[in-house]
């Protein structure tokens, strides 16, 4: 495969409940996910199939469970999460996960606060190596 085509998702907001303090955990706030996956869409062209491709109203269902969950300190961990479940999906080279948190608790006025993972099935292999 010398190309990889995209399907992006963004702007998902889900409500959850991450954060380092006690009361980002009682409170909650909306999060707000970018997805990029890449992926050889050629096949579902084709075929005019969704069995063929990501289905991304599946997709944001998932990522959503994922934000709506179990809550963790970090965003990084969110986004690391989110990852893993884009690449759950065998069609899935590799994902960019953007994890926009935009009232992070700050004392200065700011517009966002995100954290981006890149993540792909060659790095996954990668880890599976022992030496």
């Amino acid at each position: 495969m010398d190309f990889l085509d995209e399907i992006v998702l963004t702007g998902l907001a889900v409500f959850g409940r991450h954060g380092v303090y006690a009361h980002e955990r009682e409170e909650g706030q909306e999060f707000t996910i970018d997805l990029r996956l890449r992926l050889s869409l050629e096949q579902a062209a084709a075929s005019d199939d969704v069995s063929d491709t990501v289905h991304y109203g599946e997709l944001a269902e998932k990522v959503g469970a994922v934000v709506s969950g179990e809550p963790v300190n970090l965003i990084e961990t969110l986004a690391e999460r989110i990852a893993d479940v884009a690449l759950q999906y065998s069609r899935v080279q590799n994902v960019t996960v953007t994890v926009h948190k935009p009232n992070a608790p700050i004392s200065l006025k700011f517009a966002d606060v995100a954290v981006t993972v890149h993540r792909s099935r060659a790095s996954e292999a990668l880890e599976d190596i022992t030496i």
